[in-house]
């Protein structure tokens, strides 16, 4: 019996063994605080618990693939009100952000075309693309710069006949970047000089901590080419709801991308009808939030950077960073760590950020860290890092 080649090019998760590591550390009565995964903490509305308790019907019955109305006109007055001039019409509900991007893959690529995409990025948009065939060009960034993007020129460098778009993350996962208005109009001018489309991905949109942030629904001389793929995961701290959102003004594209959503039938319909209250939740509920992460971000990074070597910008949004170590493999500090370290019993467990990477070599000594705990849980992995990463260095003179 065969297994197709195309299943078999997708990359399994690289945390897997690390996972086993930490169950064997908790089996010894470790302690684990968990940075190595974006789960929030925060607490979700709980309007969305009460709008899907409080349906009545008879029947759970199908949603029209497209999503329901009510949401669509919802996400509709949330896009409005950030000043992005998307109709119901140009907005389609779908399984998560995750989903999205799948389908974006599906409906603008061939097989054997290729998509430039900013490395460290989301390690899915990897195994979205191995799935269906499609190439990732990485468009390597540094840390020393705070993963901001390269000239234009060293872009426009990787673009064949065979590239269809430019796929990025803003904010920026895992790095927590936040790009600049002038980075997001080179994009804009790279992908109308060469005739690509944009794939923004801007479900951290409301963790934007310093400076300013510039969306790409917001850019009219790339609208027709522009799709924004979006979620209420971690904006509401809502990712078991798995209700995503792409939004395009361009109709040849959403008509393509609406067979796919009939072809899988519907998104959750009790899921849609919490999202529809989630999306009237008072202002105050995100400015609260996005003052926690702010927080948060500042215990953990003042922390990092104390120790001697690391190379780690400030990000400014997500609720990520990725810090370069002074040690050869991020992946076996972090099964260190949990192996051979506590501090009163107490570890943590980072993400290595090879995985982030499609160059081969790069992200060997970095890691990815989740600000998801809250401050005083923070504080505490925080420092058990710090000692934990001195200690590791002594053993290595």
């Amino acid at each position: 019996m065969n297994i197709s080649s195309r299943i078999k090019s997708v990359p399994a998760s690289t945390i897997m063994e690390l996972l086993t590591y930490s169950a064997e550390a908790k089996k010894k009565g470790k302690k684990v605080y968990h940075l190595n995964i974006g789960q929030p903490d925060i607490i979700t509305p709980k309007s969305f618990f009460e709008a899907i308790s409080s349906n009545k019907e008879d029947v759970l019955e199908y949603a029209l693939s497209e999503g329901l109305d009510e949401l669509r006109e919802a996400i509709k007055r949330y896009y409005n009100e950030y000043n992005i001039d998307f109709e119901k019409e140009d907005i389609l509900i779908l399984n998560g952000g995750s989903e999205a991007l799948f389908f974006c893959m599906i409906a603008l690529c061939n097989e054997g075309d290729n998509i430039l995409i900013p490395e460290p990025f989301y390690s899915n948009y990897n195994s979205f693309a191995n799935s269906v065939g499609v190439e990732i060009k990485p468009i390597t960034t540094l840390a020393e710069n705070g993963f901001h993007l390269p000239k234009k020129e060293e872009i426009v460098e990787k673009i064949d006949s065979k590239t269809r778009a430019i796929l990025f993350s803003n904010p920026g996962n895992p790095t927590g970047v936040v790009y600049s208005k002038e980075e997001i109009k080179m994009i804009s001018d790279i992908a109308k000089e060469h005739d690509l489309w944009i794939i923004a991905d801007e479900v951290y949109r409301e963790f934007v901590y310093d400076g300013e942030y510039t969306s790409l629904g917001s850019v009219k001389e790339v609208e027709d080419r522009v799709i924004i793929v979006d979620s209420v995961s971690k904006r509401y701290s809502a990712c078991g709801a798995r209700i995503g959102s792409l939004a395009s003004k361009n109709k040849e594209f959403m008509a393509q991308i609406l067979k796919l959503c009939q072809a899988r039938l519907s998104v959750p319909t009790l899921e849609q009808i919490g999202a529809v209250e989630l999306y009237k939740t008072d202002k105050s509920y995100l400015q609260d939030v996005n003052k926690e992460y702010k927080e948060r971000r500042d215990v953990l990074y003042n922390e990092l950077v104390k120790v001697p070597g690391v190379i780690c910008k400030k990000p400014t949004g997500a609720f990520y960073i990725v810090a370069k170590l002074p040690v050869k493999s991020a992946d076996d500090f972090v099964k260190w760590l949990l192996k051979d370290f506590d501090i009163d019993g107490e570890t943590v467990m980072p993400c290595p950020a090879e995985g982030f990477y499609a160059t081969e070599g790069l992200g060997k000594d970095e890691i990815r860290l989740a600000y998801i705990l809250n401050k005083e849980d923070l504080a505490k992995a925080s420092k058990i890092l710090k000692e934990g990463l001195e200690a590791y260095l002594e053993l290595d003179k």
